[in-house]
C-alpha cells in the first residue's frame, strides 16, 4: 500500500517571515510591495460554464394488485424510462443516487406493499429523498373489486395479502394499507373500464413528451348511470342540458359527430358554463402549479355519457389546447350503451 508524504514542518525560526505565512495559509508568497498579485486566466470570450446535471425526475408507480402496475411499467420503459420493479422502499434513494451518478433524468421505481413492514418504510423513503432534493410523483392504479377478481382469476394466481383467506378479503386489506398513499398520488387511474392499450395511451400522454409542460389536463367524459370515475379531481355534471337523446336524428349519434356537437353547444347556457368553467380550471391550474402538481383530471358527466358530456368536453379541450394547455379527452362510456 502507497502512503502520501506529508509536507514538513516550517522552520521556526521562519514562520515569521512574510513569506512563510502566505505559504502556511495557504496562498502562497506574499506579493513584493508595489506589486501587483497575478490574476488567474481569464475565460475565453463566448464561453459559457458548465451546466449542472440534469434534474432527476422520480415516479413512483403503485397501486392494487391487478390494476395495472406491469402494463404501466412497460409503458414508461418504452418511453425510455429507467424502470426498477419491485423494490424495497429503503432503497429508493440509492437507487436514485446511482441514477443521478449515471446521469439518467427519467426513473420510474414500482413499489408492491405487500406486507406492513413496506408500507411502514414508506414515510422514512419519502423524507429521505426530500432531503436528497428529490421529489417524487405518485402513480396510483386503481381498479374496482369485481375488476380485480376478474383478472386474479383470469390468471390463477392468489391475491399478495389473501392468506389463508378469500380473494376479496386480500383486496380489501390491500385497498386499506393504500389508502394514505392513494390520497397522496400525483394521478389516479382508474382502469377498470380500459383495455391495456387504452391504460398504454394514458400514460404516454402522461408521461411522454412536452417535458416543459407545467401541468397536463385529462378531460374525461363519463355517464353517471355507469358510476362516477373514482380517478377525477373534479366531477361536472351538463344534465342540465337538453338531452339529444329524445331527438329521433340524433339519438343513434355521439357527442363526436358534428351534429349533435352543434345541437348541445347552441342550448341555453352551454356557453356560459363553457366560459366560466375554463376560467375556474386556469385559476386551479395557477394554484396547481404552486403545490407541484403535474397533472388534473376533470370528468365532464351526463345520463349516459353518449352525447352531452362527449360533445361538452371535447368542446372544452378544444378551447384549453387553444389557450396553451395540454390537453387530452377521453371518453369512457362510448361505445357502453
Amino acid at each position: 500500500m502507497s502512503t502520501a508524504r506529508l509536507p514538513d514542518p516550517p522552520d521556526p525560526d521562519e514562520a515569521d517571515s512574510p513569506a512563510a505565512a502566505g505559504e502556511l495559509a495557504g496562498t502562497g508568497p506574499a506579493p513584493e510591495a508595489g506589486t501587483e498579485p497575478e490574476a488567474g486566466p481569464e475565460p475565453e470570450a463566448g464561453t459559457e460554464p458548465e451546466a449542472g446535471p440534469a434534474p432527476l425526475r422520480l415516479v413512483i408507480v403503485t397501486g392494487m394488485s391487478g390494476a395495472g402496475r406491469s402494463t404501466a411499467a412497460n409503458a414508461l420503459e418504452d418511453l425510455d424510462w429507467y424502470v426498477v420493479d419491485n423494490l424495497p422502499p429503503t432503497l429508493v434513494e440509492e437507487v436514485c443516487a446511482q441514477a443521478r451518478r449515471s446521469n439518467l433524468t427519467k426513473l420510474a421505481v414500482v413499489i408492491d406493499v405487500r406486507t406492513r413492514t413496506f408500507f411502514e418504510q414508506l414515510p422514512t423513503m419519502f423524507a429521505d429523498l426530500n432531503r436528497a432534493g428529490v421529489l417524487p410523483e405518485i402513480l396510483y392504479l386503481e381498479a374496482a373489486d369485481d375488476v380485480i377478481v376478474r383478472r386474479q382469476e383470469s390468471v390463477r394466481r392468489p391475491h399478495p395479502l389473501q392468506g389463508d383467506g378469500r380473494l376479496l378479503d386480500g383486496i380489501h386489506r390491500e385497498r386499506e394499507t393504500l389508502a394514505t398513499l392513494r390520497a397522496a398520488a400525483d394521478l389516479v387511474v382508474d382502469t377498470s373500464a380500459i383495455n391495456i392499450h387504452q391504460l398504454r395511451s394514458r400514460i404516454s400522454y402522461t408521461y411522454g413528451g412536452e417535458e416543459d409542460a407545467p401541468l397536463k389536463v385529462t378531460l374525461l367524459s363519463f355517464g353517471f348511470k355507469n358510476g362516477l370515475p373514482v380517478d377525477a379531481d373534479l366531477v361536472l355534471d351538463v344534465r342540465f342540458l337538453p338531452n339529444p337523446h329524445w331527438i329521433p336524428a340524433l339519438r343513434p349519434q355521439t357527442g363526436l359527430s358534428r351534429e349533435v356537437s352543434e345541437y348541445v353547444l347552441s342550448r341555453d347556457g352551454a356557453e356560459e358554463f363553457l366560459t366560466r368553467l375554463q376560467a375556474l380550471i386556469e385559476v386551479m391550474i395557477g394554484g396547481y402549479v404552486q403545490e407541484g402538481k403535474r397533472f388534473v383530471t376533470i370528468a365532464i358527466g351526463c345520463t349516459g355519457g353518449k352525447h352531452r358530456s362527449t360533445a361538452m368536453a371535447e368542446e372544452l379541450g378544444r378551447r384549453l389546447r387553444v389557450a396553451g394547455l395540454p390537453t387530452k379527452v377521453l371518453h369512457r362510456d362510448l361505445g357502453r350503451e
